[in-house]
């Protein structure tokens, strides 16, 4: 893909306002709004986010942890409202790096976007490494390490193959594990509800003696992971903005679906473990400490639960699937902008598939080899994964404040969706959300040791430095003095101009679809 000022020949609005930001097209515009929510409710995958961590919250805050889901949910929606604005103005692939190179500038985007692609990758290894364990299962296989990591490495390629397919074969498959993924969370979760509680609906606000004799107040905030970890991936359907049709209005909503209905998933799935164990004491007291198979071979019997292994694997190799669509767009920006090296290798995007391939690799085969160290030394898959949630919340962040700074400035977001006069009020209180949620992340456990009790903070801070010093010596923004930076304000007006234009309007604003 090459930049240029103009763009002529372009023959939608799609194609005029991404020429109006300094480029051409060369994806195919085949994703819709069903397909592009799909593809971030896979990434975001209650079914994967609950079942990773239903006995270690239960563990840690007892049944209350459960509402954490309900506040993280809130939280996250208002980050998706702030997303939503910023996407509509600058629907471009890659997301967050271009989200913060066009609102801030390009040595800011290049350090948030290291943290977030790392951040990503491991996320990725984990995704994989936890569903190779369902596959062992499903299979009848003992999980040992060799076992996992076959199962592993077998689910990044298959998920390579469909995304090299195109982008046709991506929003198949998505499609497919939003079935998996609803069937998983919100079926089973409302049989269990309904036929197989064991619980009363009061023990959700019964500790169980969860946290001890500490004030239950700080063992509810250490239960805050059992939320942080389910919601996020929303922003993965802005990281295919080029491949959507009408991205300026379907992202933003695309976004709020996928928070909207995966916290109403993961909601019902994890209420429905809760009251369908037979034993919850012993969750909470940490004796079970992998409650689901029992739980689902008790109500569902063999049977059952070998057809709940299969949509769960589906639901894995989708959560890959998307995660790997997801990393890839961010290197071909990086790479689009000139921003690393190899950057035209990274940017190349075949003519027959139109997907960036050689990233699509990358995505592929560095998630491997951490596999193969997580198989040499099995007890570090925890600590290589620990900074990964936080290094995402982070980049978050970065974009929220972003847009916070151009909104002081007097930017107006010019997108065909906004959020109106309620823009400032929403950015301020994403914001302060989001530090209270990477200080939940980051504070230091209550025991262990010192590398145990600070491990996020010292991934996050080892990713941060390594970026910095690359940045510093290598100077990558060097190469890149010819793509437009912190443009928020300018840009708006432009595209205002071009409507105004297109339709012979006097007035000063752009037509938007606000929220009320």
């Amino acid at each position: 893909m090459t930049t240029s000022a103009q763009h002529p020949g372009a023959s939608s609005a799609d194609e005029e306002q991404l020429a109006a930001l300094g480029y051409t097209g060369e994806f195919e515009r085949s994703m819709g709004l069903w397909s592009n929510m799909a593809l971030g409710f896979t990434y975001l995958s209650p079914l994967v986010g609950v079942y990773s961590l239903f006995a270690f919250s239960l563990s840690i805050g007892g049944p209350p942890a459960i509402w954490w889901i309900v506040i993280v949910g809130l939280g996250q929606l208002l980050v998706a409202l702030v997303f939503g604005e910023v996407v509509s103005q600058y629907p471009l692939a890659g997301g967050i790096y271009p989200w913060t190179r066009r609102l801030w500038n390009r040595r800011y985007a290049w350090t948030v976007s290291w943290i977030y692609i790392w951040a990503v990758i491991v996320t990725i290894t984990a995704v994989a490494e936890f569903g190779g364990g369902f596959v062992a299962a499903l299979f009848g296989i003992e999980a040992t390490p060799g076992v996992v990591l076959l199962t592993a490495v077998g689910l990044l390629a298959l998920a390579l193959v469909a995304n090299v397919s195109g982008t046709r074969t991506l929003a198949r498959v998505a499609k497919i594990g939003l079935a998996a993924e609803l069937i998983g969370v919100i079926v089973l979760g409302l049989y269990l509800l309904l036929f197989q509680r064991e619980q009363p609906f009061s023990v959700f606000f019964d500790t169980m003696g969860a946290g001890g004799d500490q004030a239950y107040s700080l063992t509810f905030l250490a239960a805050a992971l059992s939320g942080l970890f389910l919601f996020y991936g929303f922003e993965a359907c802005g990281d295919v903005a080029e491949e959507v049709a009408d991205p300026t209005r379907r992202i933003p909503r695309a976004m709020i679906l996928t928070i909207l209905v995966g916290g109403v998933s993961g909601l019902l799935s994890y209420a429905g473990y809760v009251l369908a164990a037979p034993d919850l004491e012993a969750i909470v007291a940490g004796e079970d400490t992998d409650p689901i198979p029992g739980i689902l071979e008790s109500t569902l019997g063999s049977v059952g639960s070998k057809v709940f292994l299969v949509i769960t694997v589906t639901a894995f190799v989708s959560c890959v699937l998307s995660l790997q669509a997801a990393g890839s767009r961010l290197l071909y920006s990086f790479g689009r902008d000139r921003m690393l090296p190899g950057s035209r290798w990274l940017a190349h995007l075949p003519p027959r598939h139109a997907v960036p391939i050689n990233a699509l690799v990358v995505v592929t085969v560095v998630p491997m080899l951490i596999c193969l160290f997580v198989y040499w030394r099995p007890d570090t898959l925890a600590r290589v994964t620990a900074f990964a949630v936080c290094g995402i919340y982070i980049s978050f962040q970065a974009v929220v404040l972003a847009a916070l700074r151009q909104r002081l400035r007097g930017w107006r977001p010019a997108g065909l969706w906004n959020l109106g006069s309620w823009g400032l009020v929403v950015n301020v209180v994403a914001l302060a959300y989001g530090l209270i949620a990477i200080y939940l992340l980051i504070r230091p456990g209550d025991t262990g040791a010192f590398l145990d009790r600070w491990i996020v903070a010292i991934g996050v801070a080892i990713v941060a430095v390594s970026g910095l010093l690359y940045l510093s010596i290598a100077r990558p923004d060097r190469h890149s003095d010819g793509v437009p930076e912190g443009d928020a304000i300018e840009v708006a007006a432009h595209l205002q101009q071009i409507r105004r234009g297109a339709v012979g309007a006097p007035s000063s604003t752009a037509p938007s679809e606000e929220i009320r």
